[in-house]
């Protein structure tokens, strides 16, 4: 607001001049009735100067790109069928609903290295100008931001004045949660009430804001099922959410050691998706390996992708399927070799 008061000043100091003394000749009269005409127009204009040049919460700087990424998911993201729908349905039609009842809630699960980072970052990507570095892109990482268990009644104040000063800001805010299965119980339900289907809180609407919550847990059951379609001689791209949803939902509520335990979050049925992430196959690996060499501007050698795959470790032990670190280790690998 300081920045608007100053033309406004400007103008009146201007005026003032006009209205002081009886010996001002007219034209003297003109140049400050212009000055405070000129003013009074850079006044209307600056907040559009100012976002020209520095972020703001506008379309210019605030936009779902739905092509890019839709594109971008379908190029980079590997072997994660589910996902991929969940995730471009979700998001776009959200960000086109010109009146939601609540903010997009959505819980990514899988093991490490299958993506879930990767589509948050997609998402940021294609929603904000400048992408994860923008100023309404919210990334908290549970082990680094809530460490302590006896600061968690700290915590949970912290926690909701950030959310709650950063959606006065931009309505359209971006929070991601990483670690989730390592929070502290308790803690995420400190936000639940930003969550819920209020029209305002305290006088601030959270209904165009998107909170995603990245989580280990669900994992196991993820993997299980996966297994048994391919026991069964089915295709992965045959599993449905139907087939999981559920299940992954239960099992995190359930988990003592989740920061989803007993969560009104899932109690109240206020988060929207619960993403399932399938294990990588060495085929998704050898994917990602190129993608990473393409990323480079390195040709695809063959024979660096086949060491860099071969050298993964796969589970089960004796028919190898799953990466049981999916992608994760890929770039560190590829450093080794280039």
């Amino acid at each position: 607001m300081r920045l608007h008061q100053r033309p406004a000043l400007g103008i009146a100091l201007a005026l003032s001049c006009v209205s002081t003394g009886n010996a001002i000749e007219p034209i003297s009269t003109s140049i400050a009735v212009g000055m405070a005409a000129a003013l009074t127009g850079l006044l209307a204009i600056y907040p559009n100067m100012l976002c020209s040049i520095h972020e703001c919460c506008q379309e210019e700087w605030v936009a779902m790109n739905t092509t890019g990424l839709k594109e971008t998911l379908e190029a980079k993201l590997f072997g994660q069928h589910l996902a991929t729908q969940i995730i471009l349905k979700a998001v776009t039609g959200f960000v086109n609903n010109k009146k939601p009842k609540k903010p997009l809630v959505l819980s990514l699960h899988g093991w490490t290295g299958t993506g879930k980072n990767l589509v948050s970052q997609m998402i940021a990507e294609h929603l904000y100008r400048k992408g994860m570095q923008s100023d309404f892109v919210h990334q908290f990482v549970s082990t680094a931001h809530f460490p302590h268990a006896d600061h968690i009644d700290t915590y949970k104040d912290q926690l909701q004045q950030w959310v709650r000063g950063n959606v006065t800001s931009c309505a359209r805010s971006l929070f991601i949660f990483d670690e989730m299965d390592k929070m502290h119980p308790g803690l995420i339900d400190s936000i639940k009430p930003f969550l819920d289907y209020y029209e305002t809180m305290d006088g601030v609407s959270y209904r165009q804001a998107i909170f995603i919550f990245l989580s280990n847990a669900g994992g196991e059951k993820i993997t299980r099922v996966a297994l048994d379609f391919w026991n069964e001689g089915k295709k992965r791209e045959e599993i449905q959410l139907k087939d999981l949803e559920t299940a992954v939902s239960l099992e995190v509520f359930n988990n003592k050691n989740s920061g989803f335990w007993h969560t009104s979050l899932i109690d109240k049925n206020l988060v929207d998706f619960f993403v399932p992430f399938l294990p990588l196959e060495m085929k998704h690996v050898r994917m990602c390996v190129k993608e990473e060499l393409k990323s480079r501007n390195k040709k695809p050698d063959e024979e660096i992708v086949n060491t860099v795959v071969e050298e993964m470790t796969y589970f089960p032990r004796e028919e190898k399927i799953f990466s049981d670190k999916g992608c994760k280790t890929v770039e560190k690998k590829l450093d080794y070799y280039l």
